[in-house]
């Protein structure tokens, strides 16, 4: 199977540009609902990347129900879904600039303790890691926001790492450091959450077993690529909600206009 070349854009990751290229084939409909996508030893020739960089794009894909893998058999194109809208009120807008910076630190922090966990964990801490992932599991699937089962998974990682300091800071952080934990981009529709906790649930899933099977690279890119989806989420609702927020409505902003051009008068802040 032919595979295109990228087209490359100069400030994109090589991550970015295999996954805008293998989702530009879905999108025209070179690759249809049921198709399997090529081998990664295929894209890595044919994108000249390297297996993690197919890897995080595949997880990509995968993450935002794009495409499904199946053990053994390969990725496979899934049919479009539904694309829902976040809800973000003007309250929320403050906190998630906050959140986006915590996230900043998140993605460093815990892309390196996850590959020092693979190195370094023992049998009792992976049975932690997955009686938290478990935990997490129950929590979602009985449509509970699961914020504390979250941040015990991501910090039996940490713990993973043999490292108090990595410890410490993480607990100095708190379970604040969960994205819906401060933010609901949901509110009321049940539905999107659920399926929202599942795409994050499949996120941890893969965390988990690249730690498990001790691939240190395969899990720093497994907590890299979940935390950037987090905070490309939180960038995606405030760009959706911004323009809402920046304009201020035409008669407000004509009064304004008309009162800062009465002389003697000021127009009140």
């Amino acid at each position: 199977m032919s595979v295109p070349p990228i087209v490359s854009r100069p400030r994109d990751s090589l991550r970015a540009q295999v996954l805008r290229a293998l989702a530009t084939r879905i999108d025209s409909g070179a690759l249809q609902p049921g198709d399997r996508l090529p081998p990664e030893r295929l894209l890595m020739e044919n994108y000249r990347v390297s297996r993690t960089v197919v890897r995080e794009a595949i997880a990509s894909l995968r993450s935002s129900g794009r495409i499904e893998t199946q053990q053994g058999r390969g990725a496979f194109v899934l049919a479009p879904t539904f694309n829902h809208p976040y809800v973000v009120d003007a309250s929320d807008l403050a906190k998630i600039g906050d959140v986006l910076q915590i996230m900043d630190l998140r993605i460093g922090l815990e892309s390196e303790a996850a590959s020092l966990a693979a190195q370094r964990h023992s049998s009792g801490q992976m049975r932690e890691i997955r009686a938290a992932l478990d935990r997490l599991e129950a929590g979602i699937k009985a449509a509970q926001p699961a914020v504390n089962p979250d941040f015990d998974f991501h910090l039996a990682i940490v713990r993973a790492t043999g490292n108090a300091y990595f410890t410490d800071l993480f607990v100095q952080l708190g379970p604040c450091m969960i994205p819906r934990a401060r933010v609901d981009l949901f509110k009321d529709d049940r539905r999107a959450k659920t399926r929202y906790l599942a795409l994050i649930q499949q996120e941890h899933a893969q965390i988990y077993d690249a730690i498990a099977r001790r691939d240190a690279e395969a899990a720093r890119a497994a907590v890299r690529l979940h935390l950037t989806n987090s905070r490309e989420r939180l960038r995606r609702a405030l760009e959706q909600r911004a323009p809402l927020v920046a304009a201020p409505p035409d008669d407000a902003a004509g009064d304004a206009s008309r009162a800062a051009s009465r002389p003697g008068e000021v127009a009140a802040n």
